[in-house]
């Protein structure tokens, strides 16, 4: 009789345990949805795949089996006091760049690893900017030539001069750009950039008639104003992390209109030139031209417009949010500089006294010469900190 109660006893509390398993744990049995109207079939291997609080019903292909939709699977799931979503199309993401904190276990995230999304891309282009640059020109290149070389009596004008290398007084190119970012890769902006401080070399050879003398050079400055529309991109897709992911490698490229000026200048020529033949000024008459000295040849500078193009590459670093700093070098061609082609031409005279001696004429010659243009081609290489205000 004992072994009988005992037996019912532990009878009982299975039946009671089978119970409360059922009504702690609902699944998706398939006699409750047979009950409710729907028709599925069960196959061994079924998954059930989690993902935070949503449920993905899986079923390996068979032939012959009849689905379920996912209206249905939500509806049943319902009943069964354990709610599905239905899973939706996500997005692809958007890459990552730098080294991320990670956050490790917490009382909320048990042993979980994630990354703080405030911290994604932290280096990527976002929104509107404004820049400001300043560099150094580590070499000019180019020389203001006469455009008349080659030309029958070409340096017959007094103070006209085969080439003359440029002269930097230590350029420092400004900029100021305007921009936004198309997407994290990719931003584009139109920028104001000035160059000033070069001008002609102090010394030059002129033209003595027969031949070149050294003369001096005063004045000359020449001046570029630009406006380009530019465009960056960063590599880091290709060259990788940078400094743990703190600099993000660029190249940028950019097409505009340039206005350069070029000032006025002189040449100056000290030498004294006998006009005599050298038979001396007792071989002319009174008041003639014994000799010309101390020429001054002032060429009038000019403006012209052109095509203007740059190239650019660095990196670029976070300073603060909103704040970034682009370290760059940049090649510039800023196209030509050109005069007016005018110079005047000022002289000192000496005349014969009809005596065998000579005296300084009471008055200056002044001669214009026209179409005696000279010009030169602008390139500059630069480096340079360009920092960017993001909105």
């Amino acid at each position: 009789m004992k072994k009988h109660q005992i037996l019912a006893v532990l009878t009982g509390i299975m039946a009671t345990c089978s119970f409360g398993a059922r009504a702690a744990y609902p699944v998706y049995n398939p006699q409750q949805l047979a009950r409710q109207g729907y028709v599925i079939n069960t196959y061994p291997q079924q998954n059930v795949r989690y993902t935070g609080n949503t449920q993905y019903y899986q079923q390996p292909t068979m032939a012959g089996r009849t689905n379920i939709t996912s209206q249905q699977l939500v509806a049943a799931s319902a009943v069964n006091g354990r709610p599905m979503g239905v899973n939706t199309a996500v997005s692809s993401p958007n890459r990552i760049t730098g080294a991320l904190p990670r956050v490790g276990s917490s009382a909320t995230n048990a042993g979980r690893q994630y990354y703080q999304s405030s911290d994604y891309d932290r280096l990527a282009d976002s929104g509107l900017y404004i820049g400001l640059s300043a560099g150094y020109s580590t070499m000019i290149s180019g020389q203001m030539s006469a455009d008349y070389a080659g030309e029958q009596n070409s340096f017959f004008a007094p103070g006209s001069f085969r080439a003359s290398d440029l002269n930097k007084d230590s350029v420092i190119p400004l900029q100021i750009s305007v921009g936004a970012a198309i997407n994290s890769d990719v931003r584009v902006d139109f920028s104001y950039l000035r160059y000033s401080g070069m001008s002609y070399a102090s010394n030059v050879q002129t033209s003595t008639g027969d031949g070149f003398a050294d003369a001096t050079v005063s004045g000359g400055a020449i001046t570029s104003n630009s406006t380009m529309l530019n465009v960056y991109y960063n590599i880091d897709s290709f060259t990788g992390n940078m400094m743990g992911g703190s600099l993000r490698p660029y190249v940028g490229a950019g097409v505009g209109l340039a206005l350069n000026t070029i000032a006025d200048y002189v040449v100056f020529d000290n030498s004294f030139y006998d006009e005599t033949n050298g038979l001396g000024p007792g071989s002319v008459v009174a008041g003639g031209l014994t000799a010309i000295s101390d020429v001054y040849a002032y060429h009038n500078g000019g403006t012209m417009e052109q095509l203007a193009f740059q190239l650019e590459g660095g990196v670029t670093t976070n300073m603060n949010e909103g704040l970034k700093l682009d370290f760059f070098i940049r090649y510039a061609n800023l196209g030509k500089v050109k005069t007016s082609g005018s110079i005047i031409v000022s002289q000192t005279e000496w005349l014969s006294d009809g005596a065998g001696d000579e005296y300084e004429a009471p008055y200056d010659s002044v001669f214009h010469y026209t179409n005696w243009f000279e010009s030169g081609r602008l390139t500059s290489l630069d480096i340079g900190v360009r920092l960017r205000l993001e909105f």
